[in-house]
């Protein structure tokens, strides 16, 4: 049975999806198999996994993008498809991805036009808002998957609603900046919302033959990244970032921890929600976009010259907090 795990912030710009692609590589050289769902419409992290021909594929009649998998349903014609996610040749362990597809957006007037029909229980409406959730239970049991993660756009709308609820967990890579601190407040409101509303459609629905969702997904909590850093000072950050820091941190917890309910939490034994700081990692990160494969596993054959070949190789260290925080809960 997999662990499904959202990566989520309403705020872009914070290197969301550079961060996904690499915890899942960690993940999966670890022994987990990973299965890797792209449902941001800026289909960033497929670019990152796949070449233009796999994408190409991926998006045409009979292809396996996550547009594909919803497209009966956007169109009238029937319920979700599903085919099987694309394995990634190149990982060191076993990885697949579900590519995504800049026509999923299609669904998300779908989304909105069933939602209300939905908390009152219809079923066809709640096949609908269950679509994404129903598959991604067919493609764990597809590629045997132990772990799910799940790339989302950064934006508060119906489909984000629909994959959230889908989730076991999620957490928010944020930067130390003004924006992402108010960006919590609307993302607790939000989250507080969203959740009376699933549970509003539990009560609604009386069937057993539907799997839904359950709307209720657990805060593991924030990751700091696109920071510059300074190896003299205790946190690692240069005193620009650090001014924001403690802001964010009092922020998160007040409008994101303080307003969701206590079981949509996870409480850590030193009761702080920070998960791990990802520095910003400057022009590694297009040589690691250019080759396809992670900053720690890119060499001189890939461009990297003199000092740049040992930062890339000991990056796989910035992760090892983070994904201790993952298997925790695994």
């Amino acid at each position: 049975m997999a662990t499904t795990l959202s990566v989520f912030n309403n705020k872009g710009g914070v290197g969301k999806t550079t961060y996904m692609f690499h915890i899942a590589h960690v993940l999966a050289r670890r022994g987990h198999r990973v299965l890797l769902v792209d449902c941001d419409t800026q289909g960033n992290l497929t670019n990152y996994c796949l070449n233009d021909d796999e994408i190409a594929e991926a998006w045409k009649d009979d292809g396996n993008s996550i547009y594909r998998v919803v497209e009966p349903i956007i169109r009238g014609t029937g319920d979700i498809t599903t085919p099987s996610p694309s394995k990634l040749s190149q990982a060191e362990g076993d990885i697949y991805l579900v590519p995504g597809d800049l026509r999923l957006s299609d669904f998300e007037d779908r989304l909105g036009d069933t939602w209300n029909a939905a908390r009152g229980g219809d079923e066809a409406s709640l096949r609908v808002q269950s679509a994404i959730h129903r598959y991604i239970d067919a493609a764990v049991s597809a590629t045997n998957a132990t772990v799910v993660l799940i790339d989302m756009g950064p934006n508060l709308g119906a489909l984000n609603r629909a994959v959230l609820a889908s989730s076991d967990y999620f957490m928010t890579p944020v930067a130390p900046d003004l924006f992402s601190i108010q960006g919590t407040e609307n993302l607790g409101n939000k989250l507080v919302a969203w959740r009376s509303q699933w549970d509003q459609i539990h009560t609604s629905w009386t069937g057993s033959h539907l799997s839904l969702p359950k709307g209720a997904p657990i805060y593991l909590g924030y990751v700091l990244q696109m920071h510059n850093t300074r190896s003299t000072d205790a946190s690692g950050m240069t005193a620009g970032w650090r001014i924001y820091k403690d802001r964010l941190e009092a922020a998160i917890a007040t409008n994101i921890v303080g307003k969701i309910p206590d079981d949509q939490t996870f409480t850590w034994d030193d009761g702080n929600h920070l998960l791990g700081q990802i520095p910003n990692l400057h022009s590694l990160v297009p040589y690691s976009q250019e080759a396809r494969k992670p900053i720690f596993d890119c060499t001189g054959k890939d461009g990297l010259r003199g000092a740049h070949q040992t930062k890339a190789k000991e990056s796989i260290d910035l992760f090892d907090d983070i994904v201790a925080a993952i298997e925790n809960v695994l």
